[in-house]
């Protein structure tokens, strides 16, 4: 199921619309803008760790794994490499069903070339 959040929504937020619809994970890698405690308690009661390293006004420090978060580079890459193309990147289309295609489109010319 395709779930698409506003441009305006913050990280955490719009991560609520799609813990529902999350494959079976052992980890979830993300960034700080994802450090919530409402978001950490959702992952645990299904059963999965997170590695999501703390924001800096957090007013005590939380664990997490440094070497795994590490490989978050991978999906970073991706994303830069899908930004390169405009249509993407200014996510020209209003429907999400196409931006979704165009997002599949580019991702396969920019992964088979």
């Amino acid at each position: 199921m395709l779930r698409l959040t506003a441009g305006q929504v913050s990280d955490y937020c719009g991560a609520d619309t799609v813990l529902d619809a999350l494959p079976k994970a052992d980890v979830l890698i993300a960034d700080k803008g994802y450090d919530s405690n409402r978001l950490r308690e959702a992952l645990a009661k299904q059963g999965i760790k997170s590695s999501i390293p703390g924001r800096a006004n957090r007013k005590e420090p939380i664990g997490y794994d440094t070497e795994l978060y590490k490989s978050r580079n991978l999906i970073e890459r991706l994303f830069g490499r899908l930004k390169d193309w405009r249509r993407i990147a200014t996510r020209y289309d209003r429907c999400a069903h196409t931006f979704f295609s165009a997002i599949c489109i580019a991702a396969t010319v920019s992964f088979w070339l």
